[in-house]
């Protein structure tokens, strides 16, 4: 029998959310089944076979579970080569590798959609004053501001992308900590697009964070030139206990795998320690997985507009990533919430979350997050910079039976407020 006990008022708000959201769920399963089989069939088209699973030591040469992984997220994401990899420590590491891969002294970053996430503007030289950041390197930053309608400024963006020293653009599909929507894939191919048209030589980098198997296509299918991300968020499936990819052209991958190891050696090294097997198969079920985080954020956004706070995007609007904001408005809210989240977790459930000055990060930052594997945001977790205007950030489920549950604790705590 179940020890978690829920207010009347609650219930009955769940109960009317539920009937609010469930037209929406069928369209969510729709597009799971088709990644699915997307994926089940690039399995079958490589011959999956038990002996990749196999895990290599010491140098990692000859890991042919590894190499064969390489060539479905290849054929997945629609592309030339990918690299996937335990060595990348999480999504802000991959898309670093990504960037030195492809900036020199001299050249220019710019970024298509105003500040990117916190954690890569320390790599950028934005934020700190960290050794070996782009900065010290000599690249320089330009960033496209978010137009007054809080959306991309096109035509900002071809004006500041003509200028050929612009050598890569930086697209971020999710919203990050800022309060702008998430991108779909066809707004990022109409960023691509403007980009390519007056610098076609620029290499355009979609940071797909949070956004793998949202959408039937992927930003590699609308012009991408390199997307990045992170396992122990979507791809990873709630399995991966580490690790990040990247997938586009051969000769811009090459180049980010010797970032990732040293030249000469790129891909040839990086023993996988027995992980293979949590890799295919976290992989394998990541179209579920997403599809049960996507019902989790639907449910949450209808519950919390319910109890009469912003969110974005709203109950009803179609989805690019799993991140679900709320605007809680004040900071002992934000931290109710995460207290709310983190009494569903099956993992530390008895934990309260409280700010903390995390790495990478310029204020406080709080973080609700009891997962099987630390920090996957595949995993239901919540999270926000504690600064105006006070926004928490919502993400994960890994079944929408627990996530719902974990959203009524949340909105449980709230109104003990």
């Amino acid at each position: 029998m179940s020890s978690l006990q829920f207010s009347e008022r609650v219930l009955n708000l769940a109960r009317e959310a539920q009937t609010d959201i469930q037209g929406q769920f069928a369209a969510i399963d729709e597009i799971a089944e088709y990644n699915s089989q997307k994926v089940l069939a690039a399995f079958q088209n490589n011959r999956v076979a038990e002996a990749y699973f196999a895990g290599t030591t010491g140098y990692g040469y000859d890991d042919l579970g590894r190499d064969m992984l390489d060539k479905i997220y290849a054929d997945i994401f629609g592309t030339e080569d990918a690299l996937v990899r335990i060595q990348f420590v999480n999504g802000t590491h991959a898309i670093a590798s990504c960037l030195y891969g492809v900036l020199e002294p001299g050249d220019v970053l710019l970024s298509a959609v105003g500040a990117p996430y916190d954690t890569i503007q320390g790599v950028i030289g934005i934020t700190g004053d960290y050794p070996l950041s782009l900065k010290k390197y000599g690249i320089e930053y330009r960033e496209v501001p978010i137009s007054r309608e809080n959306t991309p400024d096109r035509g900002r963006l071809a004006e500041m992308a003509a200028d050929p020293k612009v050598k890569a653009v930086l697209i971020q599909r999710s919203k990050g900590y800022s309060t702008r929507a998430s991108l779909s894939v066809a707004e990022i191919g109409e960023l691509i697009s403007v980009v390519k048209s007056v610098n076609p030589n620029a290499i355009c980098v979609v940071d797909n964070c949070y956004g793998e198997f949202v959408e039937k296509t992927e930003p590699s299918q609308v012009g991408a030139d390199l997307i990045v991300g992170s396992l122990i968020k979507n791809p990873g499936g709630g399995l991966a206990p580490t690790g990040g990819y990247l997938c586009g052209r051969a000769d811009l991958v090459e180049r980010a795998s010797f970032r990732l190891t040293v030249p000469g050696i790129g891909r040839e090294c990086g023993a996988t320690l027995g992980n293979n097997r949590s890799l295919y198969q976290g992989l394998f079920l990541a179209p579920h997985t997403v599809a049960q985080a996507l019902k989790t954020a639907i449910f949450a956004a209808r519950m919390m507009e319910k109890l009469g706070y912003d969110t974005e995007p709203r109950s009803d609007q179609t989805r690019h990533d799993i991140i679900q904001m709320i605007s809680l408005n004040a900071p002992e809210r934000v931290e109710r919430f995460c207290r709310g989240i983190q009494a569903g977790s099956p993992v530390d459930s008895f934990v309260t979350p409280v700010p903390w000055d995390m790495p990478g990060y310029d204020v406080p930052v709080i973080m609700a997050a009891g997962a099987f594997i630390q920090g996957a945001s595949i995993e239901l977790s919540a999270d926000a910079p504690m600064r105006e205007p006070y926004t928490v950030y919502m993400q994960g489920g890994l079944t929408y039976e627990s996530g719902k549950t974990g959203i009524l604790l949340a909105a449980e705590e709230l109104l003990r407020g």
